[in-house]
């Protein structure tokens, strides 16, 4: 879930981490949540695992729009003006 929450704050400004920390979040959040599931009670804490898989996907989703805003951005200041 920390990398989830790190993913989604740093993804809102600079967007590629949270490509790279919302996936890790997502995927350890679900195998936490399948592990939780298939000890018959014996483990704990599956809300926080299944809040840790839905931020690594918000923290993705969030990383993939404003890295592709960026990029947007980017192009646009890279590609002087039109031709006359």
């Amino acid at each position: 879930m920390i990398s989830g929450i790190v993913g989604l704050l740093l993804g809102l400004a600079l967007g590629v981490p949270g490509l790279v920390l919302g996936p890790l979040a997502y995927f350890l959040g679900k195998s936490a949540v399948a592990r939780i599931d298939a000890s018959e009670g014996t483990l704990g804490g599956r809300s926080s695992a299944q809040a840790g898989w839905i931020i690594g996907a918000v923290a993705t989703a969030a990383g993939a729009g404003v890295s592709l805003t960026w990029f947007v951005i980017w192009l646009l200041s890279v590609s002087g003006p039109p031709p006359a």
